[in-house]
């Protein structure tokens, strides 16, 4: 393999099979593959740090990435996981339709090339698995909602039964879970008092505050335009020519945003820098839903400048 230059940035596209990983470099155009297994993540890391990459990039396939990505964030090299959506967009958009392991490793290669994703802090086991409690939390209480609704149009005692069963395992299943997670912040002295900075802000929440621990290991790290870009919450523009288009936000981690959303919900009711923001916004003839969507991009700028300096809500 080709070593890299300092005036020659490295971008490498890695396409994670359940049983192969293919690697692709760009510009050099090297293209290799390994077993996923130990010896062969073994084998990827001692390349990949003989090359110097300036970025790796991976897609999030449902778990299968998260041992490579783990691993080659803990060898020190710059690694981003990304929504295969993207990197597919990205592909159709150049023209390239056909598709084998070699080829999409190729494609994320190019992707990460032309994008540059910011490589993303990947937790410690601990956050994993805090991680992995909160997805699960919002797993049922997904279900819970989809029985509720289902109930309202079930006849039958039997059926009416059977679902009353279920939402009350479900109810229970979450409060376990509550109870999990719980035990995870209070055991560590850092995720606590990340808490507490979280729920100083009105509107904010025990359940909001966890996922965005889990969630969004970002905040308070990043400018607060990068953070509402990461999040999904800066409006993009629909221009063309003469034509203005209207803005809408796009992409980024739907789990954040759904948890802020709901933390703005209440916000605007009880806090004050929200609720008149939310308030201009009407009065100034701003559709709600446009004028929710400002306050969510306003409190995840407060909740990043809080984390940022480590200060409770004033």
């Amino acid at each position: 393999m080709a070593v890299k230059t300092a005036e020659d940035p490295m971008f490498v596209g890695i396409d994670v099979s359940k049983d192969r990983l293919d690697v692709h470099v760009r510009p050099l155009g090297d293209a290799f593959g390994v077993m996923h297994d130990a010896e062969g993540i073994t084998t990827l890391v001692e390349r990949l740090r003989e090359l110097q990459p300036d970025l790796i990039v991976l897609e999030a396939t449902g778990g299968l990435q998260t041992r490579v990505a783990a691993t080659l964030a803990a060898a020190s090299l710059p690694t981003a996981v990304v929504n295969p959506r993207q990197v597919r967009d990205f592909a159709r958009a150049m023209g390239r339709l056909a598709k084998t392991d070699a080829l999409d490793a190729e494609a994320i290669a190019r992707f990460a090339e032309a994008v540059k994703p910011e490589p993303r802090p990947l937790s410690d086991e601990e956050g994993q698995a805090l991680q992995a409690l909160v997805a699960r939390r919002r797993q049922l209480v997904d279900m819970r909602v989809a029985e509720k609704n289902r109930r309202q149009q079930v006849r039958g005692a039997q059926l009416l039964k059977g679902l009353d069963d279920h939402l009350d395992w479900l109810a229970q299943a979450i409060a376990e879970l509550d109870k999990d997670i719980d035990d995870h912040i209070k055991g560590s002295p850092l995720w606590r008092a990340k808490e507490d900075l979280l729920v100083s802000v009105p509107g904010v929440g025990s359940t909001t505050a966890r996922a965005l621990i889990a969630d969004l290991p970002e905040l308070g790290t990043l400018s607060r335009r990068r953070i509402a870009a990461l999040v999904g919450v800066a409006p993009f523009n629909r221009d063309s020519g003469r034509m203005r288009g209207k803005r809408s936000i796009a992409g980024g981690r739907a789990s954040v945003r759904n948890s802020l959303f709901m933390a703005t919900i209440t916000a605007v009711r009880c806090n004050p820098a929200i609720k008149a923001t939310y308030q201009r916004l009407v009065e100034a003839g701003k559709p709600k839903m446009t004028a929710i969507v400002a306050c969510m991009r306003k409190l995840l700028v407060i909740l990043n400048a809080i984390m940022r300096d480590r200060v409770v809500w004033a």
